[in-house]
């Protein structure tokens, strides 16, 4: 039987059936994405915390005591990772340009990175810089990993990361949407460099 025998239009319409079931929700700005699923989707981590974003500053704006919630993380066991741009490097020198906004693209991985200063020490917390020749996969693509879940934004020509869209996905199959972009992070991830 084809999929259309089992799944007439109209159940198709209303029941993802194919790829897009790993689609939880699609918002058109990341700012637009409730506060509350971040919460949950770090609270209910409990083997992988993977932010990939270039500054990842905000979520320690918007996250109310992000700095415990992560240490208390790390010694419950989930690894707790953070793949950032270069501060110095070209490719945030060339998006500082882009952007032109008075809170620049250095500014705010300064931000994680002081933050990150406050976590040393604790087991199970990692950073990295993206490689140089990774800058640009980079900057254009941020992907927060929460276990079986992710939080993914395309980043859209001249737009900061708020002013993009966000896609919240949720692991079903092999190769699928979440595989792709957790591989994409991974692959950076691997050719990154530590923080000092």
């Amino acid at each position: 039987m084809t999929e259309e025998m089992v799944w007439p239009a109209a159940v198709r319409s209303a029941i993802k059936t194919g790829p897009d079931r790993e689609i939880v929700a699609v918002y058109p700005y990341r700012s637009m994405c409730p506060s509350a699923v971040w919460t949950q989707l770090v609270a209910d981590s409990e083997s992988d915390i993977f932010l990939a974003g270039f500054t990842n500053y905000f979520v320690w704006l918007e996250q109310p005591n992000f700095l415990g919630t992560l240490r208390k993380k790390a010694e419950e066991g989930c690894r707790v990772r953070f793949l950032l741009g270069d501060p110095e490097g070209e490719t945030t020198r060339r998006r500082e340009a882009i952007e032109d906004t008075a809170l620049s693209v250095s500014t705010r991985i300064r931000i994680t990175l002081e933050n990150l200063t406050k976590l040393r020490g604790s087991d199970g917390v990692e950073a990295r810089y993206s490689a140089p020749e990774d800058g640009p996969n980079h900057v254009s693509l941020s992907v927060f990993r929460f276990d079986a879940q992710a939080l993914v934004t395309p980043h859209l020509a001249r737009l900061v990361g708020h002013d993009s869209p966000l896609m919240h996905l949720r692991r079903r199959d092999d190769g699928g949407m979440f595989d792709r972009f957790a591989e994409h992070a991974e692959e950076l991830w691997t050719r990154g460099q530590p923080v000092a």
